[in-house]
Order: structure tokens, then C-alpha cells, then sequence
């Protein structure tokens, strides 16, 4: 811009003027009038008032509708925002009310008031624990606020007073207090640092954001813990305070020191220390509990005001209050948990290890995201399995349990061949891009396992796809090596024109494969993510896929028993250091293949358990006793688009047609009384299954982690098939009582049609509305969340 355009600007600046005739008002008083339009008066400019016609185009708009500009985005609209409005403006203060909170942090504090003021602290940890933001838990503090701002430099100068006092005093405030404080804030550095190197998703399960507040990340956990102890023997030495103050004080600087080195442990130490240090904190919870009595509760301690200080973007939000004997509880079951997490460095195998992920994340409720944290800095840190195994050695595990026991290709020999000639180098070569290649999917099933219940679903809807492409791989992989292994295919018309070979690692991929879209379908049942009517139609799929799995797992067995029975018929012409060696070989494939047995008795029990179940759904949705509410924006087609939408793109097993699956789904060739027949059968059946199954040896079952949980659940599921025996009885008696009213009315047909016709109607109205029974789907009463099992009951 040149010189003379700043001149024109100035002078056009000089002649703009706002003209108003209205006294401004006091601030805070209300304006008892409305306010007249300014007017502007500029040189060259001519104002037009358009309120008009905006109201006449805004009128033509419907309800909902919007009209946007695409240069105003989020940024212009943010900026928009009114000043002074309460729920937007954080710096907005009501008349008469201050920023600083007049509560004198120096002031002296009887000894209850500090056992209170440390059992608050502690329920807002827990609930900071839980997934809420400092800023509405440990932040609303004025101690804490006081310790943390400004910045201290070093520990010494994180004190509750801003300059050095003459007599600081008040030993409970600046030796027991402030002791606990730091250690507190410690711990919860600590715990921030831990879940901030891990998997976990922005307030799905935490809330990390500091508020640009330090936790103490630069002081050593050894100064931290001569604090506490200084602050121990104080109390040791001190005659002022009553034996019980005394001793509630002492249990709360304990546990708070023992949480500290749980906390602070390294990964080296877990394995070792963690679970006596785990018990050590649960040990001193009852007592904390016991003596809560004791404390005086502080509210001034705690205020809202102090998020206006915090670096965050949303006004000032009410403080999260838990109930102390709730904080107790969550820190029973933190410590339990951190105690039975040292269980996982028992490793006996892949599969060992995947049950006891299941086992361990399936409780109720979950573990907290801290220790599902700790869980995968153990199984993932430094990119180590349980810090001892590679990823390579893991996976070999898992084929040699189930495809390759005993195998040449999952012999680590292969490694240090290294002429190009040999097979063995050949193999050791496509072995290694097959690692490459299943490896990190192989460990992202893992990691997906230590999220929450959600998050699971979620992500393993996402990597089936990858599943399908590795099968694929695998498969490619098998062809080649079949010239290296000069495998023996099986030749059977019967079955294919085609030799059969066993495609080990294609196979693995499969059996996985279909595993994870099972449980994508039970964790739908878990998380409600179905609506009653879709039942019936979910659990013959869960079936579908069981069916499919038991099939595969049949051929797996095949051929392994196929190997089998050729190593042991080799087994006697061997000399003797081979034949000790082929009798490792025959003792590893007994136990392959009474590992693929109990699977293929699991997934016997489950395809029998969800054909009964669908034949339920199915039964009731025909006698009109399912809830189904208004679907205006849906069709039955497009809802089995959404449910099948992780399947859509999988080759194998094919996706069902919707006329095709709306057909075996609702069978309306059966009549109902056949149907349930069918259901009772399938039940009796899966029954007999499960309850083999849970005397299976955990060794066998691959739960030796988790035999008493893994044995738990499958008694629940005994209690479900009992709870839907039940279910299936109750609706047959109604079906029966039906069909006798039905064949009265036929009768009395032939001797008085008057009479019959007032029988008939009153036995369609009865048909209808489905009177005598009464279906309640609340979920808190089922035995097992995968199964959800209906309560039938006579109507009163």
C-alpha cells in the first residue's frame, strides 16, 4: 500500500462516528429499554437496514435446515461466540464474586481436619483414576494448586507458603500434609507417564491433559519417600495427637509410601516384587476404611476457582465427588488385579496366553486403564514379549500348538543353516516373511485384547480385513514351501480331483480369522449393540460361524493326525537318540491334537447353544412377545447391511445373501412346535458340551494362567443353558395350550357356530396380544453376557 492510500484511510478515519443518544448504564444494572440502532455515518458508505429481508429468506428455511458459508469455519464460529455468557466465557464472573478463594491455606488444621482433607485427595485420585480430568478432581485442591504453582524448581520448593516463613510451624501441615501431598502427586506423575506410553484412547478410559501443571516428573522417588518417612517418625515422636488420630495418620502415610514403590517400580522389578507390593497396599485398605471415622471433612480445602487458572479451554466445571467406601473398593480391586497381572510371566504358549487376556479382561468390572497399561508395557516393551521372547518365538509357539507340532518349519535350527542349497535355508527364508508379514498382526490382537470392552469390538472390526489378506498370504507362502517340505498331499476323488495339502500357516490364519469374527458377535451381545428383534437373527450367525470353525478345526485334525500316526509308525526303526527324539515329536503331537479337540468341543457347544437360542428368538418373535419399536429410517435389508458391514469384504466364509439368510433365519417351513424341538435338542446337547468342557484339564484347555476364571465362566454358560431350558419349556407349554384352544374351537364348530364364533375370536385375541406370558429382557439377570437368555413368566 502506498503513502497516498494511508492518507485516504486516515482522513476517512476522522469522519467515522457511532452516534448514540442512550446513557450507558452501570455495569451490571439491566437495560429497561431496548437498545435504538447505532448510527453510522462514514463518507461514502451507505447503510441499508436488512433485518427485513433476512427474516423473509431465513422464513423459507425448514426446521433443521442450515445455510453455510465454506470460507466461515470452525475457527470464525469459535470467534463468534458471545462474551460474557457464563457457559462460554471462562473469565466470567458473577457480581460480587472474586477469582482468589479467601480459604488460608497456613492456617492451622486439627488433626481430623487432615485425615479428611487426605481421604478427599484420595477419592479424587480414584476418580482421576476413572477417567476425569484433574481439573475437576485432584486440581480443585487448594494444596495441591499450592504445591504445583508457580513451578517448583526442586522438591524444597514445592511448600504451601510463597516466601519463607520466620516459624513455619504446624508440623501435621508442612511435615504430614505436605508429605502426602508431594507423594500423592508423585503417584499420579507416575501413573500419567505409565498410560501415556501405551495404547489407550482420549476419555474413552483417561483423561491426560495436565493443564500445564508439572507432577513432580523431575523429583526422585528416593526424596519423595524420606518425606513420608520423616513424616512417619514425627508422628512416632509426638505426644499431642490421641493413639487413634495417630494411627490413622500412620496407615495413610504407609499406603501412601507402598503405592508409591508399586508404582514406581521398573519393568525388571514387576515380575518380582510386584505381587508382594500389590498385597502390602491391599493389606492396609481395611484399615484406611476402619478408621475414616476419624477425619473431618474440609469443603473450603476444595474450590472450582481454581480452573480458571488452568490452561484449558472450557469454563470452570463441578467438582467430581466419589464416595469414600466406592474409592475403597476401586482400590481393592486395583490391587488384586496388580497382584494376579504377575501371573502372565508364567508363560506356556500362545494360546495360554490369549485365554488368560480374555479371562483377565473379562471381569466385572474391567481392570482399570492403569493396570492395562502395565499389562502391555510387560507383554510389548522393547518390542519383547514378557521382556524374554521375540515376536518370531511367540508365533512359533502358536503354529506348533496348532498346525505345525513338531514341524521342520518352526525349527529354530533353521536359523544357522546358512548354505542357500539346503531347504532348510529355504524354508528359514519364507518363514521369515511370514513373520514379517503376521507378526504385527499377531501383536495387535494381543494389544487389542488389554483395551476396554468397547475399543475391542471396535478394533477387531477393523483388522479382520487385515486377517483376510494375510490368510492370502499365507496361502502363497504354503505353495511355495510344499517343494521344500516335499509334503505327501492326500488323494481322495471323494472329496476334490484336486491333491489336498494341509496349507499349515493358511490354516492358522483361517482358524484365527473366524475366532475374532465370533467374538466380534458375542462382544455385540455383551455390549447391547443388538436390539431384541435382531436376536434371533445374530445367533444364527454366531452358529453359522461356529459350524464353519468346527469344519476347519476337523481338517486341521486330519492332518495332523495323519503326521501323527507316520511318526510313530517310524518311531521303532530309529536308533536310540532318534527315537528319543521322535518321542518328543509323538508327545507333541498328542498334545496338538487334544488342543485342537477341546476347540472343536468348544465350538460344538457354542453352535449348539446359539441354534437354540435363535430357534428361541424366532419362536417368540412369532408369538408377537419380542419388543420391537418404530424403525422409520430402516429396513430389515439395511439392517443386515450395518450388522454384517465388518464381513462385507471377507471371501471366506462368504457373506449370505439377506433373502437367503432371512429364509434359514426365520424357517418358516418348521412349525413353532417343531422348532422349539429343535431348540431343545440343540440345547441338551451344547449342555453335555459345556459341562465337558469345564472338566477339561487346563493343560489341555491352554488356561493354565486362568484355569478358576476360564472355569468360572463356563459354569455360568451351564447356568444360561439351564436358565434357556427354562425359557424353551414355558413357551412350549403356551404353544401346546394354544393349539388345544385352537382344536376346542374347531370342534365346537360343528355344534353350535354361534357359540364357536364368539370362541374363536376370543382365541385369536388371545393368539394376538399373547396374554399368558410375559417376557422380560433385562439385562442385569443373565449368567453369562454373551448369552442373553430371556425371562419368561405368566402375565399377572
Amino acid at each position: 500500500m502506498n503513502a497516498e492510500g494511508d492518507d485516504d484511510i486516515a482522513e476517512a478515519t476522522l469522519h467515522l462516528g457511532i452516534s448514540n443518544e442512550q446513557t450507558p448504564l452501570p455495569i451490571g444494572q439491566p437495560n429497561a429499554e431496548p437498545c435504538r440502532q447505532a448510527r453510522i455515518n462514514t463518507r461514502g458508505v451507505i447503510a441499508k437496514d436488512i433485518t427485513k429481508d433476512f427474516s423473509k429468506a431465513s422464513s423459507a428455511l425448514n426446521t433443521g435446515q442450515l445455510v453455510k458459508d465454506e470460507w466461515f469455519t470452525l475457527f470464525e464460529s469459535v470467534g463468534a461466540l458471545e462474551i460474557m455468557d457464563p457457559k462460554m466465557d471462562s473469565g466470567y464472573l458473577n457480581p460480587g464474586e472474586s477469582l482468589e478463594d479467601d480459604y488460608d491455606i497456613l492456617r492451622e488444621l486439627l488433626p481430623e481436619e487432615v485425615i479428611g482433607i487426605m481421604d478427599q485427595l484420595l477419592c479424587h485420585e480414584i476418580a482421576w483414576h476413572k477417567g476425569n480430568p484433574l481439573s475437576q478432581t485432584l486440581f480443585t485442591s487448594l494444596y495441591i494448586d499450592k504445591l504445583l504453582w508457580p513451578e517448583p524448581k526442586t522438591l524444597k520448593d514445592a511448600q504451601f507458603f510463597s516466601v519463607p516463613l520466620q516459624d513455619e510451624g504446624y508440623p501435621l501441615l508442612h511435615n504430614v500434609l505436605r508429605g502426602y501431598c508431594l507423594a500423592l502427586i508423585k503417584c499420579c506423575g507416575l501413573v500419567h507417564q505409565r498410560i501415556g506410553t501405551e495404547h489407550c484412547y482420549e476419555e474413552e478410559d483417561f483423561v491426560s491433559h495436565l493443564f500445564n501443571r508439572n507432577l513432580l516428573a523431575s523429583a526422585s522417588e528416593l526424596d519423595l519417600l524420606a518425606l513420608l518417612d520423616q513424616a512417619l517418625e514425627w508422628l512416632n515422636t509426638t505426644s499431642d495427637l490421641s493413639q487413634s488420630v495417630k494411627k490413622s495418620l500412620e496407615y495413610r502415610l504407609n499406603f501412601r509410601r507402598k503405592f508409591l514403590l508399586v508404582v514406581a517400580a521398573k519393568l525388571e522389578d514387576v515380575k518380582t516384587l510386584s505381587a508382594s507390593r500389590w498385597e502390602d497396599c491391599a493389606n492396609i485398605l481395611p484399615t484406611i476404611k476402619e478408621s475414616h471415622r476419624c477425619g473431618r471433612v474440609v469443603e473450603d480445602s476444595f474450590s472450582v476457582r481454581i480452573q480458571r487458572k488452568l490452561a484449558s479451554t472450557v469454563p470452570p466445571r463441578p467438582i467430581v465427588h466419589l464416595d469414600f467406601d466406592d474409592a475403597i473398593e476401586h482400590l481393592v480391586k486395583l490391587c488384586q488385579d496388580g497382584k494376579d497381572l504377575v501371573r502372565v510371566f508364567d508363560y506356556c504358549g500362545g494360546n495360554s496366553l490369549m485365554n488368560f487376556l480374555w479371562a483377565f479382561q473379562s471381569r466385572d468390572p474391567q481392570p482399570s486403564i492403569y493396570i492395562r497399561a502395565l499389562l502391555q508395557s510387560i507383554l510389548f516393551a522393547d518390542m519383547k514379549v514378557l521382556d524374554r521372547m521375540s515376536v518370531r518365538q511367540l508365533l512359533f509357539d502358536d503354529l506348533a500348538e496348532t498346525t505345525l507340532p513338531a514341524d521342520i518349519l518352526v525349527d529354530r535350527q533353521n536359523q544357522e543353516v546358512e548354505l542357500p542349497g539346503d531347504p532348510r535355508f529355504q524354508i528359514n527364508q519364507r518363514m521369515d516373511i511370514f513373520v514379517s508379514r503376521a507378526g504385527q498382526s499377531y501383536l495387535d490382537l494381543f494389544r487389542a485384547l488389554c483395551q476396554n470392552r468397547s475399543r475391542i469390538r471396535r478394533t477387531l472390526c477393523h483388522t479382520i480385513l487385515d486377517w483376510e489378506q494375510l490368510q492370502i498370504d499365507a496361502e502363497d507362502i504354503d505353495a511355495e514351501l510344499q517343494s521344500f517340505t516335499k509334503e505327501t498331499p492326500i488323494i481322495d476323488h471323494a472329496i476334490s480331483p484336486e491333491p489336498i495339502y494341509a496349507f499349515p500357516l493358511s490354516s492358522w490364519a483361517y482358524n484365527l480369522k473366524l475366532r475374532q469374527m465370533e467374538w466380534i458377535i458375542q462382544l455385540g451381545f455383551e455390549l447391547d449393540v443388538y436390539q431384541p428383534d435382531e436376536l434371533a437373527a445374530m445367533y444364527w450367525y454366531l452358529q453359522y460361524l461356529a459350524q464353519t470353525r468346527l469344519a476347519h478345526l476337523e481338517r486341521i485334525r486330519g492332518f495332523v493326525s495323519r503326521r501323527a500316526a507316520l511318526a510313530k509308525d517310524s518311531h521303532s526303526s530309529q536308533k536310540s537318540g532318534a527315537v528319543e527324539r521322535n518321542g518328543d515329536d509323538i508327545g507333541a503331537y498328542k498334545k496338538t491334537l487334544s488342543f485342537l479337540n477341546c476347540h472343536m468341543l468348544e465350538a460344538t457347544a457354542i453352535q449348539g447353544f446359539a441354534d437354540a437360542l435363535s430357534c428361541l428368538y424366532t419362536a417368540l418373535s412369532r408369538l408377537g412377545l419380542l419388543p420391537s419399536g418404530p424403525k422409520p429410517y430402516s429396513t430389515n435389508a439395511l439392517r443386515y447391511e450395518l450388522r454384517m458391514k465388518p464381513f462385507l469384504h471377507i471371501s471366506l466364509p462368504e457373506l449370505i445373501p439377506y433373502e437367503q439368510f432371512e429364509s434359514l433365519v426365520g424357517q418358516r417351513d418348521e412349525s413353532l412346535s417343531s422348532l422349539l424341538s429343535v431348540a431343545q435338542t440343540s440345547l441338551l446337547r451344547s449342555r453335555k458340551d459345556f459341562d465337558l468342557l469345564s472338566k477339561t484339564p487346563a493343560p489341555t484347555s491352554r488356561t493354565t494362567l486362568c484355569a478358576d476364571e476360564w472355569k468360572s465362566k463356563i459354569k455360568n454358560v451351564v447356568r444360561a443353558c439351564i436358565a434357556t431350558g427354562i425359557a424353551i419349556s414355558a413357551v412350549e407349554k403356551e404353544v401346546k395350550s394354544d393349539d388345544d384352544l385352537l382344536q376346542k374351537t374347531a370342534a365346537d364348530d360343528d355344534d353350535d357356530g354361534r357359540r364357536a364364533q364368539r370362541s374363536r375370536k376370543k382365541s385369536k385375541e388371545k393368539l394376538a396380544t399373547g396374554r399368558t406370558l410375559q417376557l422380560d429382557m433385562e439385562r442385569g439377570k443373565t449368567y453369562h453376557d454373551w448369552w442373553v437368555v430371556p425371562s419368561i413368566k405368566k402375565r399377572i
